[in-house]
């Protein structure tokens, strides 16, 4: 019903009304479980032969399953950011995946991704929802890395940025972008930080 009547919910920076083309375009190549209101957009940066160079290198490539909620577009209003209430995404990371990961250097692709890894480490349950808001001051205990794009201002997604690779890290970051004319949002470009010591 949902495919037939409805048409795939774009970020509202994308002026454009939604097309056939959209839901090819906005969306992973290894997506697989339909449920999510937006594309995880750092894995758009992902195609199938890119992901075969990177396990041919050695790495090791670990799923999990992640729904983006509409709420991933809402800025944050509250004066004080410990009063933000997060919106809830949905998250499965399979047992396999955990025990893939333990001990490792991880990279997580996106920062739903790193949302839905660090909850699991957190509250011990591999599957559920989060809501957790990660800003400056949250004590990363799963990711080293983070690919991800560069965010909207006042964004949740911006904090969860600056909290792990350190506010002055990513002030200079957005300078250089800007500076460089970088793309922004869904369809810009990404950066790999390093997690700050």
């Amino acid at each position: 019903m949902l495919e037939r009547c409805g048409s795939v919910p774009l970020p509202p920076y994308i002026t454009h009304l939604p097309g056939p083309e959209d839901a090819e375009r906005y969306q992973t190549v290894y997506a697989r479980h339909p449920g999510a209101v937006a594309a995880p957009t750092a894995g758009l940066h992902f195609d199938e032969a890119m992901l075969k160079k990177i396990s041919e290198k050695g790495a090791s490539i670990s799923r999990i399953t992640l729904h983006v909620g509409a709420g991933t577009f809402q800025p944050v209003r509250a004066g004080n950011i410990e009063e933000h209430r997060m919106h809830r995404e949905r998250y499965d990371v399979p047992g396999e995946t955990l025990q893939a990961i333990a001990g490792r250097r991880v990279l997580a692709a996106g920062t739903t991704a790193l949302r839905a890894l660090e909850t699991a480490a957190a509250t011990g349950a591999l599957a559920g929802e989060t809501e957790l808001f990660i800003y400056p001051g949250f004590r990363f205990r799963v990711v080293d890395r983070l690919l991800t794009n560069f965010h909207l201002p006042k964004s949740s997604l911006l904090m969860l940025v600056a909290a792990f690779a350190g506010l002055e890290n990513v002030r200079q970051a957005y300078a250089h972008a800007i500076l460089e004319r970088y793309r922004f949002f869904s369809y810009g470009d990404a950066m790999l930080i390093e997690r700050a010591a």
